[in-house]
């Protein structure tokens, strides 16, 4: 294809001068030797990334599997005391009410993780969506929008989660609504920083200049190249989330019983520990080995793209 074109344009151009000649089109060859364009290298993660990935799956396999794959119901009172040692029967003991607390950690895996991967679902959708929307609008949009994030960033999470449930009570959709839009406003932030950054970018202004329309730049232009910082933010807010919905849980206003979810077994365990029972460990070490899972997974794949996520959270 190319010598082709190198013949046409070399004929031409003997036409118009003939004091070009054919032996120009060694002019043009030297162009097949240029390389392509290298390709986008992949994120590799490193070997604690890989092992800290594996945790994280096994969880989230638990969190779906978990309750069909447990020894015992969650509500069973299967035990004739309290605080029973591990043993073969009960792998991990048992809890306060003679319950097998191995069956409750992976019945509680589901509500936990699956809370909050849902909160932080519906948190960055709509601080994404915001954000996004105040970058590009900018003027007031994007002055309305930042005060009541601010307004909102005001108030401490904890007190507003308590006054909201306390309100409404506590059931899986206000935990869900409350905590996600809590943690909108740190999205919004992170999205907005982020979009500044992007629409002053000269392939932006060249797609203004081409017509295009603000929907397409969003979506073909802006996200698609915040979307690697934007999904560290995800995992990272994962852990708030997860760890604010379990300090609730402890403090009695999350999960209700007899449902079991790990932040409540931590709670009502704590008895235990002056009669030497792990009943109130082991659920702490599985929100600890997954939120610290999460986290050496974002921290892996921010220092492979040069911790930008972490600029924009200072």
């Amino acid at each position: 294809m190319l010598d082709e074109e190198v013949n046409v344009l070399t004929q031409e151009k003997s036409e118009d001068d003939p004091g070009i000649t054919v032996e120009d089109k060694s002019d043009f060859e030297e162009f097949e030797e240029l390389q392509d364009a290298a390709p986008i290298k992949k994120i590799k993660l490193s070997w604690t990334g890989k092992i800290a990935s594996g945790i994280v799956i096994l969880w989230v396999f638990i969190a779906l599997f978990g309750p069909y794959l447990a020894p015992f119901h969650e509500a069973d009172l299967i035990a004739d005391d309290s605080y029973l040692p591990a043993d073969s029967r009960f792998l991990l003991g048992s809890d306060y009410l003679g319950r097998d607390t191995l069956s409750r950690i992976m019945w509680g895996a589901g509500r936990t993780i699956g809370c909050g991967f849902a909160a932080t679902l519906l948190a960055s959708s709509v601080g994404i969506f915001l954000g996004i929307l105040a970058a590009t609008k900018g003027g007031w949009v994007d002055f309305g929008l930042s005060r009541i994030v601010d307004v909102n960033l005001s108030f401490p999470h904890i007190i507003l989660a308590l006054i909201v449930i306390a309100a409404l009570g506590s059931s899986f959709s206000v935990l869900i609504i409350t905590t996600g839009l809590v943690y909108t406003s740190g999205v919004f932030r992170i999205a907005r920083a982020l979009g500044n950054d992007i629409v002053v970018q000269d392939f932006v202004e060249v797609a203004r200049g081409r017509g295009e329309r603000a929907r397409w730049i969003v979506f073909s232009e802006i996200l698609p190249n915040a979307a690697i910082p934007l999904a560290n933010d995800f995992g990272l807010r994962l852990v708030y989330v997860i760890l604010f919905i379990s300090g609730l849980s402890f403090l009695g206003l999350g999960v209700q019983p007899p449902m079991a979810d790990w932040g409540s077994m931590v709670r009502r365990n704590l008895q235990g520990l002056s009669y030497g029972s792990f009943s109130a460990i082991w659920p702490a070490l599985a929100i600890a080995s997954f939120t610290i899972s999460i986290n050496l997974i974002v921290d892996d794949i921010s220092s492979k793209i040069g911790g930008s996520l972490a600029k924009k959270m200072i």
